[in-house]
């Protein structure tokens, strides 16, 4: 297991990681499977070694989905969990086959009270959690669905945006509407739009910017600076 190492564990000592392994049990998971529920993070805490899984809220009523992280390699969760031990209200879906580090949490929180550089690793990644749920509330209250979707294809190229960087290589349109609390044919309409602008290029699961500056001066990152 330590050959697939994660860049959680550089910079630590080799009895750190030969202690985090010791600890660390191997889950796989299939597309399409919902293998985790609210209390079911209570006991565990888990590190994604390979492939992508989302955690979502769904209400019942109007059947609306919103798509709040998509892991993948390195990411952690639930941190909420880990640092309030308390059930959190989201549901899980994973998106292609997924290998999982499982950790007793009760170890991982051992490690943030005594050890400097797990803690210091882990607080900046909380950061970015936090950063991407205000960034996220901010976007659905403030701009409209083509707001929203263009913000989301600059920051898929941005590796500053941890959570965003990368996030679309492989989705549906209808994840991608998801993500943006908003329904697959208003996705496919706008993209359409910005084809016909010239400003991106779409396959099936791959969407190419092909003006990149253009496509910039429409975002709302563009207005704020």
């Amino acid at each position: 297991m330590q050959n697939n190492s994660i860049d959680l564990l550089s910079n630590f000592s080799q009895s750190f990681e030969d202690e985090f392994y010791k600890y660390a049990k191997s889950r796989t998971y299939s597309k399409g499977a919902t293998p985790f529920y609210g209390e079911d993070l209570l006991k565990y805490f888990y590190i994604v070694m390979q492939g992508r899984i989302k955690s979502y809220q769904f209400n019942i009523q109007n059947e609306k989905e919103q798509t709040l992280f998509v892991y993948k390699r390195g990411d952690m969760f639930d941190v909420i969990s880990l640092l309030d031990e308390k059930p959190h209200d989201v549901m899980y879906e994973v998106l292609e086959e997924l290998t999982l580090l499982e950790l007793p949490i009760e170890r991982v929180r051992y490690w943030l009270d005594n050890d400097m550089t797990f803690n210091k690793k882990f607080f900046p990644y909380l950061a970015a959690q936090m950063r991407h749920t205000e960034d996220l509330a901010a976007e659905l209250t403030i701009y409209d669905t083509k707001d929203r979707l263009i913000n989301l294809l600059v920051d898929n190229v941005n590796p500053e945006k941890h959570f965003r960087y990368n996030l679309l290589n492989g989705l549906s349109n209808t994840e991608i509407a998801k993500l943006l609390g908003t329904v697959r044919h208003v996705v496919e309409r706008t993209l359409k739009e910005l084809k016909s602008d010239g400003l991106i290029e779409k396959s099936r699961k791959s969407i190419i910017i092909k003006n990149f500056q253009k496509l910039l001066e429409k975002t709302s990152q563009m207005l704020l600076k």
